[in-house]
């Protein structure tokens, strides 16, 4: 058995001194599905493209706004990080968006430097800023979580020497680092090996129009993981009237000049709407996800075949220019033989699935799969592949360590506490598994604030059914149509059943009178 370096989870150190945001907090009881699902579940916008956006807007030639973006501890990272350059980011409050402000952007005259910016966990952060802080004029030093250290880094520093930046790391080529910056970065051609992330080849790609020369990057390695990153990189650079292509397989040029100035709505994270959309695989019924794009570079968007390999009905109804997702489940799960190199952060809710499959209907009936292609996401906020295995197994499960992949062998699971190793992708994992085995627990759900906060609220409200909404909408005493039937009947029931185990109630009322019920109960389980 192939055995990988896994993240702890919340060390007590913290070479930073960043915080998350978060103490260490009891183990989450993930909630068992009752019965099918019936839920329509609306979602933040993207990290991969707020984080994209966040960067060409502070890069621009003029102020900018971006509605609907996410707000998450990497955002967050993200905004801190541009704002200790000097970049000016304001919040704006949007009466239509119900999980935080819009922002906008103003870029500064000139990038400052003698600051140092807080990765966190946040592969972008610190794969993207280096090459923004080169431009700015003095040293940032970056540094980041415990695991943080561990993640490999060397590859786009070493891209960074060769176009002209001046990096101090003392050999480690990871965090902590210090980038000297001169105000400009000469740029040009540079060969780097980018199989263990494709965010090396993106981070160069995005400052390289401030470059003096731009950049011409060549990718050196045997294979590149995540391809429609690098295209959605490309994508916002020419939206912005950068000139940016793909000039050869594995091989991207993008020309020096401005960075046009946008107002724009960022999408809705695909990505996060996996264990959602997988939900309904377990729980038998429906679920749906509004505001898809009809076009898209995410990767998320490949949801609505790899889906239908595990026997999922998947429909889409246009409506403008988005459209509505819906993933219907019936019958039990296949079993899968599936390569998704490109597909790498959709993997564990893949291997969920799987392993609930091989589970079958807990008689033995169970049925084989296997996930290859997938062995750049050892390196990602834990090494998912050895921490899958070992959390599937300790669950009952026969999960099979491969050099690329993981194998999943008929095996009864059991209850128990998962482990997340303060990695979203994980403990949303975790909940998914928890819909179909009685006594699953995550023990640490708050590591979702990294991509998605809200994941409880919008997991309890998909298991109530109708609209599943946020804390901020019920506040705010949002209308909307609850599609589950009566409304008091069925949350008291949802209540009494554990579905719904405090304040955070979750389902848009018809019409203030409901939605005051709505408020009522929930400030009666908060103790307000």
């Amino acid at each position: 058995m192939l055995v990988g370096k896994m993240n702890p989870g919340r060390d007590d150190e913290d070479p930073a001194s960043q915080g998350d945001g978060t103490g260490k907090q009891p183990a989450w009881q993930s909630p068992l599905s009752s019965g099918p699902l019936a839920a329509t579940v609306a979602l933040p916008g993207s990290k991969s493209l707020t984080g994209r956006e966040l960067i060409l807007s502070s890069l621009a030639n003029a102020s900018g706004m971006l509605r609907v973006p996410l707000h998450s501890r990497d955002t967050q990272l993200m905004t801190e990080g541009l704002r200790a350059l000097g970049v000016q980011i304001d919040e704006l409050a949007s009466p239509t968006n119900v999980f935080g402000p819009d922002l906008r952007i103003t870029p500064a005259e000139e990038l400052t430097g003698s600051t140092s910016i807080g990765c966190g966990l946040a592969g972008t952060v610190m794969r993207f800023l280096p090459a923004v802080a080169a431009l700015a004029l003095g040293p940032v030093s970056f540094d980041g979580d415990p695991y943080a250290r561990k993640r490999p880094m060397r590859p786009v520093l070493d891209a960074l020497r060769a176009l002209g930046a001046d990096i101090s790391d003392d050999g480690r080529g990871a965090l902590p680092f210090t980038v000297h910056g001169t105000g400009s970065l000469r740029g040009g051609r540079v060969e780097l090996d980018a199989s263990l992330s494709s965010q090396f080849v993106s981070g160069l790609l995005l400052a390289a129009p401030r470059f003096n020369e731009g950049v011409h990057v060549v990718h050196t390695g045997e294979r590149l993981p995540s391809v429609p990153h690098i295209e959605m990189t490309l994508e916002a650079l020419r939206r912005r009237g950068v000139v940016a292509e793909t000039v050869a397989p594995g091989e991207w040029r993008v020309q020096p000049g401005p960075i046009l100035a946008a107002d724009l709505t960022i999408e809705p994270d695909l990505s996060n709407a996996a264990p959602f959309l997988a939900a309904a695989l377990v729980a038998g019924g429906s679920v749906s996800v509004p505001h898809w794009p009809v076009s898209t570079t995410q990767v998320g968007n490949q949801l609505r075949t790899l889906l239908e390999a595990f026997g999922a009905r998947v429909d889409a109804t246009q409506t403008g220019d988005t459209q509505t997702v819906t993933v219907q489940g019936s019958g039990p799960l296949r079993g899968v033989d599936l390569s998704v190199p490109e597909a790498g952060e959709l993997a564990p809710t893949l291997v969920g699935l799987a392993a609930l499959a091989a589970h079958g209907t807990g008689t033995g009936d169970g049925v084989a799969s296997r996930i290859v292609g997938i062995g750049h996401i050892r390196h990602h906020e834990t090494d998912r592949i050895a921490a899958l295995v070992h959390e599937i197994n300790a669950l009952g499960g026969r999960a099979e360590e491969l050099e690329d992949g993981i194998a999943l062998h008929p095996a009864t699971l059991h209850g128990g506490t998962w482990g997340a190793y303060a990695d979203h992708r994980m403990a949303t994992t975790g909940a998914l598994i928890g819909l179909r085995i009685a006594g699953v627990s995550v023990d640490d759900i708050g590591s979702t604030s990294k991509t998605l906060p809200q994941f409880t609220e919008l997991w309890h409200g998909m298991l109530a059914g109708g609209n599943a909404t946020t804390r901020r909408a019920r506040e705010r005493g949002d209308g909307g149509t609850y599609e589950g039937g009566d409304l008091l009947g069925d949350l008291l029931g949802n209540i009494a059943g554990g579905a719904i185990s405090n304040g955070d109630i979750l389902l848009r009322g018809t019409g203030k009178v409901a939605g005051s019920i709505v408020r009522g109960i929930g400030n009666l389980l908060d103790g307000a």
